[in-house]
């Protein structure tokens, strides 16, 4: 099983006089098969952190050990096969891609880590049902609703079996009980498949269902 380990993590954003240091020799580390909430309060840098650890974003110092790998250090080509094959990613605005239907958003993720998309249509429709969307298979990205959205981004997060989950803001759109039995899915699937989920959140619900919170 693999861990996720950050090391004296620096990062500034912005250009020339104007950057400013959003990270700051942050260390941490989250053990797989477990929820790790990742708190703090808006502007904290948990967004950031997210994509440094998905190696979407190279930090200015440190090192991001996923496993035996260090992130940082990767070529662009081999963080981006590290992308498609080792991470699954949710984000908030759930980031689906126009004109696909909800089965065809996993199949396409599918097909990018290089899975034959035609094999995995029963895995999507299986997984889309999990995140209570089993009716919304045909619907296009366009006809869902912002929380629908976020379930199709989750279950696509979680449909290739990722060593990595990185998930923000799950709960956001969805009413209590849905928070709830995403936050119960999350969790069970870390479990389950042994993968580090690291998940930004302000909901008290995946607060207290994590197995250990990081404070930013």
């Amino acid at each position: 099983m693999t861990t996720l380990t950050l090391r004296d993590i620096t990062v500034s954003l912005g250009h020339g006089d104007a950057r400013t240091p959003v990270l700051r020799g942050l260390s941490a580390s989250c053990r797989p098969g477990m929820l790790t909430a990742l708190v703090g309060p808006s502007g904290s840098g948990k967004s950031t952190l997210l994509a440094v650890a998905g190696a979407l974003l190279r930090p200015d110092g440190g090192q991001v050990l996923l496993g035996d790998t260090d992130l940082a250090l990767l070529g662009d080509g081999e963080r981006a096969k590290v992308r498609r094959e080792r991470i699954g990613y949710m984000f908030q605005s759930g980031n689906l891609l126009g004109g696909l239907t909800a089965v065809e958003q996993l199949l396409a993720a599918a097909s990018v880590a290089g899975r034959p998309a035609r094999r995995q249509r029963a895995a999507a429709e299986t997984a889309l049902a999990e995140v209570g969307l089993g009716h919304r298979l045909k619907h296009r990205a366009d006809q869902l609703s912002g929380g629908e959205r976020q379930r199709v981004a989750l279950a696509r997060a979680l449909f290739l079996e990722p060593d990595l989950l990185l998930i923000d803001e799950p709960t956001a759109a969805v009413d209590r009980e849905q928070a709830g039995a995403l936050t119960e899915l999350i969790a069970r699937r870390a479990a389950e498949r042994g993968c580090v989920a690291l998940v930004a959140t302000h909901d008290p619900v995946v607060v207290d269902a994590a197995a250990e919170v990081m404070e930013m």
